[in-house]
């Protein structure tokens, strides 16, 4: 025993110092209070039939949070609300700053009372967009004296400063449900100067200049909103919302996309797989040169036109990444018996077309929309028919039936930075004006998302019917030849001459923050009569031209609040154009910069 006390000692001794070694290597003693991570007391004599894997001491780390024991659960205290976290992660608090810190402004904390906030914000839009389209000579005044013709000199220069700011107050915990209750109010102030080379085409006065500056102040948005009820664990629910909202009716805005006064009730079911709406919208009157709203007006700013709408999404429907809607719309307009100009002074109800004489109508539209991916092919479908009658038609005085369809498709594949995309559409057109079948498909108040959107000169740019009448082509953001004076004022027009658009384009990340466009687009009439009998000219050639467009976009902080683009298109005539407005070549350019608060 003599000889084995001082060998235990000294095995006791090593033992002691490989230990402290070890956890001095790890960065702290091994009887640092802050470093619980030991080896387990029953480490080494669990029975060796019980897989187990080998302890291996964990490296000592004072400020980190204890290793979680196998079938455990983490000691951590739950927090109340989200707030509290950004709190906690300190910063400081600046009003003006929505990115550092936490800022009520911005709805990271409670405004007032526990669940009260606050979501404020403001969006600039800068426009300048010098552009060219077939524009009449002034019809008692013109800029040029040598000006015979129908066809003036259609260059105009336009510079709009929009400022759009929405301010949000909501109730409730909104990290997995839906807020208890919402009120959000939405003004838009703008101001907009467009210098035109015509007089008597920005006024219907000829003694008007051919310059005008205007602003105005448009409500886009004026609403409270109720959560009805959960309908499930998850936050299946039902909500109603009443007052001025916006609404879309479908993916790509070719029926219905306004902000009109209504009630919508809306919700989802089975873990939101499935949205609906159940809409009842009266639309409003707007402002002639902006499109706002002008609830401000004073004097007939509702409308006697009413739109109900219901439709259901279906996600992952008829396949997964796929989503699917059926919608049914009615529009019934009761404006028949009004004479309304707008704010210029042209002849809105009834349309200066035709007859000339004010109709009512009451129509249905039916409709299927997708949109989603099917394998690595991206791809958005709409298909409509809409029916129903008109007390009168517009180049006769008997009443008519309407019987229309509508049909798109744009289809892209993404190759790496690159998208090419397929565009397609037809809008059934009217082959006899006179026979009291009424077969030109016109939506409600189109805003669409389709073929290069704005950047086409097609869609962006209104194409006016000279010598037919004061009445459009196609409108401002409108895609259909509608012959409407205007989709802002005017109504739906079911004798026209359709649509059918075939085309290409592409789309390339050139860098994170840099994003190049280019389409083109072939147009024609579906059918030429009801632009031959407006016009009293025979033999239309279906073939309107070729739409050509590119744009550059470029957000130099790779986020969206601060975006600048540039795009440019131009419209090559074809027969039917240059049968109705001469082959002078069409343009529009547009600088836009947009900064977000």
């Amino acid at each position: 025993m003599a000889v084995r006390l001082p060998t235990v000692a000294i095995g006791l001794a090593a033992t002691t110092l490989l230990a402290a070694a070890s956890a001095s290597f790890a960065g702290a003693a091994v009887d640092d209070p802050r470093c619980p991570q030991q080896a387990p007391a029953d480490a080494g004599r669990r029975s060796p039939s019980v897989d187990q894997p080998p302890f291996e001491p964990t490296p000592c780390e004072p400020t980190a949070l204890p290793a979680v024991r196998p079938g455990t659960t983490p000691d951590a205290e739950a927090l109340p609300d989200r707030w509290r976290i950004a709190s906690m992660l300190g910063g400081r608090r600046n009003l003006l700053d929505p990115y550092h810190g936490d800022n009520w402004l911005k709805g990271d904390r409670p405004a007032f009372g526990d669940d009260w906030f606050v979501n404020l914000s403001a969006v600039s839009d800068t426009v300048m967009e010098p552009r060219r389209f077939a524009t009449p000579v002034g019809v008692a005044v013109t800029q040029d004296p040598g000006s015979l013709d129908l066809i003036g000199h259609g260059d105009q220069v336009v510079y709009a400063e929009s400022l759009a700011v929405e301010a949000v107050l909501y109730k409730g915990d909104t990290v997995f449900k839906p807020p208890e209750y919402e009120f959000r109010f939405a003004p838009v102030f703008s101001y907009n100067v467009v210098d035109a080379s015509e007089r008597g085409v920005l006024d219907a006065n000829p003694e008007a200049p051919a310059t005008r500056r205007e602003g105005m102040v448009g409500i886009q948005a004026l609403y409270a909103d109720k959560h009805l009820r959960n309908v499930s664990a998850r936050y299946d629910f039902d909500s109603l919302r009443v007052g001025v909202q916006p609404f879309t009716a479908d993916f790509r805005g070719f029926l219905f996309e306004d902000s009109a006064l209504g009630a919508r009730l809306f919700g989802n079911r089975h873990n939101n797989r499935f949205q609906y709406n159940l809409a009842w919208f009266r639309r409003l009157r707007k402002d002639t040169s902006t499109g706002l709203n002008n609830l401000l007006a004073g004097g007939g700013v509702v409308r006697d036109d009413d739109v109900l709408i219901g439709n259901l999404y279906a996600q992952d429907f008829p396949r997964p990444g796929f989503t699917s809607e059926l919608v049914v719309t009615y529009n019934r307009n009761r404006e028949g018996g009004e004479q309304v100009y707008d704010d210029h002074g042209v002849l809105q109800r009834p349309a200066p077309v035709g007859t000339e004489q004010g109709r009512d109508y009451q129509v249905t539209y039916v409709g299927y929309n997708g949109d989603g991916h099917i394998g690595r092919l991206n791809l958005s479908a709409s298909a409509y028919g809409v029916f129903g009658s008109e007390s009168h038609g517009v180049f006769v005085a008997a009443s008519d039936q309407v019987r229309a369809f509508f049909l798109a498709a744009e289809g892209s594949r993404d190759f790496d930075w690159a998208r090419l995309r397929v565009s397609t559409l037809y809008a059934s057109g009217d082959r006899d004006p006179f026979d009291q079948r009424a077969t030109g498909f016109d939506a409600i108040y189109e805003n669409p998302l389709f073929a290069g959107a704005d950047t086409s000169f097609w869609i962006r740019q209104p194409v006016p019917l000279i010598g037919g009448g004061r009445v459009s082509l196609s409108g401002r953001n409108g895609i259909l030849n509608s012959l409407r004076p205007s989709k802002e004022f005017g109504q739906s027009n079911f004798t026209n001459p359709g649509l059918v658009l075939l085309g290409v384009g592409a789309d390339f990340d050139l860098t994170p923050a840099l994003r190049a466009a280019a389409n083109i687009n072939g147009l024609w009439f579906a059918d030429t009569a009801s632009v031959e009998a407006a016009r009293n000219q025979g033999s239309v050639d279906r073939n309107i031209g070729v739409d050509v467009s590119g744009a550059v976009t470029w957000r130099p902080l790779a986020i969206q609040n601060f975006v600048l683009r540039l795009s440019a298109a131009v419209l090559v005539p074809g027969a039917g154009y240059k049968a109705l407005f001469g082959n002078e070549l069409q343009y529009s350019v547009l600088a836009n910069a947009v900064l977000t608060y």
